[in-house]
């Protein structure tokens, strides 16, 4: 079965040309190996995909030729991905429109509360 056929059934990608277009681009890798998109996949391979900046790492567990619903695709591969690492997005300082310029200790608190001692 073809790389990019089994990364759309098992719904990596939502059309087989975005599929296709991902091997072409060197974000599909077997085993460890750049792979064009009719690089045959069998069961026990290692496929790492690149999506939204972040690696996925997954084992072939069976082959399916036909898109299939999430459950029973979830089935068709067990995923090594690693825990991705949680951003902590900065809290913005909000102030009163006509407040006037701030004081020194309430750039103090501004600054503590950016986590900038």
């Amino acid at each position: 079965m073809r790389i990019d056929a089994w990364l759309w059934a098992v719904r990596l990608y939502k059309t087989r040309s975005e599929a296709t277009a991902a091997c072409r681009a060197g974000h599909v890798r077997l085993d460890g190996n750049p792979v064009k998109a009719a690089q045959p996949v069998v069961p026990g391979a290692t496929v790492r995909v690149r999506q939204h900046g972040f690696d996925r790492t997954l084992e072939v567990t069976r082959l399916i030729a036909k898109r299939v619903g999430a459950p029973v695709a979830a089935q068709c591969y067990i995923d090594h991905t690693p825990e991705r690492p949680r951003v902590t997005i900065p809290q913005v300082p909000v102030r009163d429109r006509g407040a006037g310029r701030p004081t020194k200790k309430d750039r103090r608190e501004m600054e503590r509360l950016r986590g900038r001692d």
